[in-house]
């Protein structure tokens, strides 16, 4: 341990001692190793990980990408900054993507902003499926955002979703279709 030290400095950190230090998982640490995005600065004869004050800077560059939304997949052209243009471009094209997610988010809000100004439409049985496409076309939406809409809610409150569907008289074979991944 002592040679180890020696020859890459005196800060080293165990895949425990990392995860409470970052506060993240350790199946994060090793998914991020297994993505190649993460290397231990040294391997133990018993297996042990050992991470330096290097890695650690990235382990904390990769979190703060993840807490972007950047997908892990590109995180390594950032990391590595030998992308130049291709930094740029993967910057850009999620700023792309959260923008469709900040139109689709506020089409949601048109939507429920339809219901509180028409609140016998949440009254029972008052709103069909039909009545339902109406108000989220009225409100912006297309086909896509209103799967995406579906599929957003079937992910946040399955039950709430199920019988939000039947509310609208919806037979059992569309509601399966529609609540479908």
């Amino acid at each position: 341990m002592i040679a180890l030290r020696q020859a890459i400095g005196d800060f080293m950190l165990t895949v425990t001692q990392l995860v409470r230090k970052c506060g993240i998982s350790r199946a994060s640490i090793l998914y991020y190793e297994r993505e190649n995005l993460l290397t231990p600065a040294f391997r133990s004869d018993n297996g042990y990980r050992w991470y330096g004050e290097r890695e650690i800077e990235r382990l904390k560059a990769i979190v703060s990408y993840r807490s972007f939304g950047i997908a892990v997949a590109n995180i390594g052209t950032l990391l590595d900054r030998n992308g130049g243009q291709s930094q740029t471009q993967i910057l850009k094209d999620h700023f792309n993507e959260l923008e469709k997610e900040i139109a689709l988010l506020k089409d949601q809000q048109k939507a429920i902003l339809a219901l509180l100004q028409e609140p016998k439409l949440l009254e029972e049985n008052m709103v069909t499926k039909e009545r339902w496409v109406e108000i989220m076309k009225a409100s912006g939406f297309d086909e896509q955002a209103m799967r995406t809409w579906h599929q957003n809610f079937e992910k946040m409150e399955p039950e709430e979703h199920q019988k939000f569907l039947e509310s609208l008289g919806i037979d059992d074979e569309e509601i399966a279709a529609i609540r479908k991944p």
